[in-house]
């Protein structure tokens, strides 16, 4: 939050009395007469913003104020006009003052003015009006106007257009998609005369026309790009490079035009000045007789397959190589769009973009590039009849096992993942089997990248690879590690013997483990669940447990995991469920020594558990045996306290005919003495060594599990019985190795008695311990055969009035 100096300020500002507020707008009043303004103004006009700003009311400056401030928006210092827009955006506007631009000094309109201009816009009928007398102006010669008016008018167009596209009409579409054209297939080709207007390039004038130059020096032969170089640029140079930079937003968004009354002519009259002949993509001259939007997407078309040309020359300077990059990723993405709206076009684009691909493929400083190209592959390789394996295998298999410790491939892949989930699963099986791979984002950096697989994990599971992410989600923190040594590895020296260095790392580089390592670093599914030698690789990786990233990763892994069973429900069926309870007890012991992580797994793990056991009853009687020898090991009680305590439950509350009618006398009987096995032993001796005592919710489970398996078989009554009455005995002679606590043990006792009270009528105990569904679920308030709802019908109207 804010400094204590700062909340001083922002004190202050807010209780300024009214008579101190007036004195300091006159004083502003009087600096602002001045011709030049100081120190002492832009301080004043910092605390004004800072006054209007703080408090939640809107204030009304004075009508001198007011009009010195509008004309600060032309002052040749940016900082007053950034101040003055400030301050005006925090003020109402008095009625007659609004900031109006007409015709004739739309050229006057900059960033910041407009940044005030559209604030102060009331309706979507203002901001077309402003579209319009922006766009009337473009269509001026530069010998009409400022030279900086275009380059002004173009951003905030775009400005428009991404905050109310609708505010544009069928004539604004026209016009602009014209000037466009123009700006990009025919600006000239010879550099500026003069100093450029700022910029990339500028330089002293020259007296001879000078032509523009590729960006490996040779004098270019083709029209004007972005990726062309020069001293200096002429303006219709720099609409050209304003122009691409909106290309892809307005192909995106000029669909969202309004379709009221035009009076565009649809016939393309623009005059092309010093227009050249494209050597490398000319087209047919019926390109001229096609609509606005049509022409704008061919130029477009042969615009992007220039910059693809020029982006194969050798830069001389770093920025450039990285210029041409940027404009290959957003090329690309253009020749997306214009595909995608018309298709006929993909057979004149494939080639050029699959000669990218084969050029670039090699190279992983492009993978960003790469990815536009994986979304074009996708968006209309189908069409095309292309292989599309080569693309998939990159990018799900050399991108995250190589780069994925590049924070920015990592958010641009996982979102491509993200906006293309369906066509992914419909069309691309190299998908789903990439997990192993794709999880080393989250294994490497998981809180930038976890909301990402929030979305992502369900479209990852299907009956064929449950039951392995499942696993894979569970080794995620040994990932994370093993991450961490193959990039250590790769920059530490060889240990000598004897000598100190980390155990890990010398474990990563021995041939004796190499195996446990690449397993996890394995690229995609189908080699196996997972390995037989876990224990083994948890030690190897001790020493990880204090690392930064293996911390951060095991705490993402219990939201995954809920993730994970939420969906699963969905997708597997009994059979499958019935293995992942396998996989939960089996793994129970079998997780990476972790602080709080192993306690949080077991959690997560009892609360899904009983869900799918409530959701399917018979899974009980399914996997009976192993639930069984789990429950009936009495380690767990000490060291997985959390999951033990809701399979006992589980084994107690589900155990039942009227939940299986499989569910037999002898099943019964058999988890009955498993369970008492257990019990008494826990109950009778003091716990092992370095254990705590047992938790009195353990306990009751016990002895609640125990009372619920004998309602349902009367023969095992009076042994329950027995063991409830020795309890009570053993008790009353004062405290027990086996609780050390007098409040827990005054607990247990209570809940046995209230027991042995219900189990001496095993009828009533039956109803109690055993309901039937009709109770667990009542639906009395509809069942018209009792008075409920009658009772109901009656409270409501006496509670309401009439």
């Amino acid at each position: 939050m804010y400094s204590h100096g700062s909340e001083s300020l922002i004190k202050q500002a807010r209780e300024i009395q009214e008579s101190e507020l007036q004195k300091f707008y006159s004083r502003l009043v009087k600096l602002l007469q001045g011709k030049e303004f100081g120190h002492e103004t832009i301080d004043s006009l910092q605390r004004l913003h800072l006054i209007l700003s703080a408090t939640k009311y809107t204030r009304t400056l004075p009508t001198e104020l007011q009009k010195r401030l509008l004309s600060l928006l032309s002052s040749p210092a940016e900082q007053l006009q950034v101040l003055s827009s400030a301050v005006l955006r925090e003020t109402l506007p008095l009625s007659g003052q609004e900031l109006n631009y007409n015709q004739e000094n739309i050229s006057q309109l900059n960033t910041h003015a407009a940044a005030l201009l559209l604030s102060q816009a009331g309706s979507r009928a203002d901001l077309s009006s402003l579209c319009t007398q922006l766009l009337r102006s473009l269509e001026s010669r530069q010998s009409e106007g400022p030279a900086h008016s275009l380059t002004h008018t173009l951003p905030i167009v775009n400005t428009i257009l991404t905050h109310s596209p609708q505010c544009l009409t069928e004539d604004h579409l026209t016009l602009l998609s014209k000037k466009l054209v123009d700006w990009l297939r025919y600006a000239s080709i010879t550099q500026g005369g003069g100093a450029s207007s700022g910029g990339f390039f500028t330089g002293p004038r020259s007296r001879q026309p000078v032509p523009i130059a590729e960006l490996d020096g040779t004098v270019s032969g083709d029209f004007f790009t972005v990726l062309c170089v020069g001293q200096s640029f002429t303006e219709d140079q720099w609409m050209n490079v304003y122009s691409f930079s909106m290309l892809r937003h307005w192909l995106l968004t000029y669909h969202s035009v309004s379709s009221g009354n035009t009076t565009a002519d649809t016939d393309d009259r623009s005059e092309v000045d010093g227009s050249v002949v494209s050597m490398v993509s000319a087209t047919s001259s019926s390109s001229r007789l096609l609509p606005p939007k049509e022409r704008l997407r061919e130029k477009a078309f042969q615009y992007c397959q220039r910059l693809i040309e020029q982006s194969d020359r050798k830069a001389h300077k770093r920025t450039d190589a990285e210029l041409q990059k940027a404009c290959l990723v957003e090329a690309v993405c253009i020749l997306d769009c214009v595909c995608v709206e018309d298709a006929s076009l993909v057979y004149r684009a494939f080639p050029c973009v699959k000669a990218l691909f084969g050029r670039l493929s090699s190279d992983m400083t492009f993978a960003r590039v790469l990815l536009p190209i994986a979304q074009f592959y996708l968006n209309h390789g189908e069409m095309a009849a292309v292989d599309c394996d080569s693309v998939w295998k990159l990018v799900f298999g050399q991108f995250p096992a190589e780069l994925f410790n590049d924070p920015f491939l990592a958010h641009e892949l996982l979102r491509f993942l993200r906006l293309n989930l369906e066509n992914l699963q419909l069309r691309v099986p190299q998908y789903t089997r990439s997990f192993p791979n794709l999880l080393k984002f989250l294994a490497w950096d998981s809180p930038a990248v976890v909301d990402d697989f929030v979305d992502l994990l369900p479209s990852l599971l299907t009956a064929e690879t449950v039951v392995e992410l499942l696993h894979t989600l569970l080794d995620l923190p040994c990932l994370s590690a093993t991450l961490v040594l193959q990039l250590r590895s790769m920059c530490l020296p060889i240990s000598e013997p004897g000598g100190r260095g980390l155990l890990s790392v010398d474990a990563f580089r021995s041939t004796s483990f190499r195996g446990l390592f690449l397993y996890l670093l394995r690229v995609e599914a189908g080699s196996g669940d997972t390995i037989d030698r876990l224990s083994t690789l948890h030690e190897l990786l001790a020493e990880a447990a204090d690392w930064p990233r293996v911390v951060q990763c095991a705490q993402t892994v219990p939201v995954m995991l809920h993730i994970f069973f939420n969906t699963v429900v969905t997708v597997a069926d009994e059979k499958l469920l019935a293995h992942l309870i396998l996989v939960m007890l089996e793994r129970s012991s079998l997780l990476l020594n972790l602080p709080t992580y192993v306690k949080e797994i077991h959690r997560v793990f009892s609360c899904h558990l009983l869900r799918l056991c409530k959701l399917h009853p018979c899974l009980v009687v399914d996997q009976s045996h192993e639930l069984l020898e789990f429950a009936g090991t009495t380690a767990n009680v000490y060291s997985k306290e959390e999951i033990y305590t809701h399979v006992v439950w589980v084994l107690g509350e589900y155990l039942s005919v009227s939940c299986d009618s499989r569910c037999s006398v002898r099943l019964i009987t058999s988890c009955f003495e498993a369970l008492e096995a257990v019990l008494f032993e826990i109950t009778s001796s003091a716990p092992p060594p370095g254990a705590a005592c047992p938790a009195p919710r353990v306990i009751t489970t016990l002895m609640s599990a125990l009372a619920k398996l004998a309602s349902r078989s009367h023969d095992l009554i009076p042994r329950v019985s027995l063991f409830l009455s020795k309890l009570r005995t053993v008790t009353r002679g004062g405290s027990v190795v086996w609780c050390s606590d007098e409040e827990d043990l005054v607990a247990i006792v209570t809940r046995g008695e209230e027991l042995w009270s219900l189990l001496k009528t095993p009828g009533v105990a039956q109803s109690v311990l055993t309901p039937s569904p009709h109770v667990t679920t009542p639906q009395w308030h509809r069942d018209t055969n009792v008075s409920m709802p009658l009772q109901l019908r009656t409270l409501t109207s006496l509670t309401h009035s009439q």
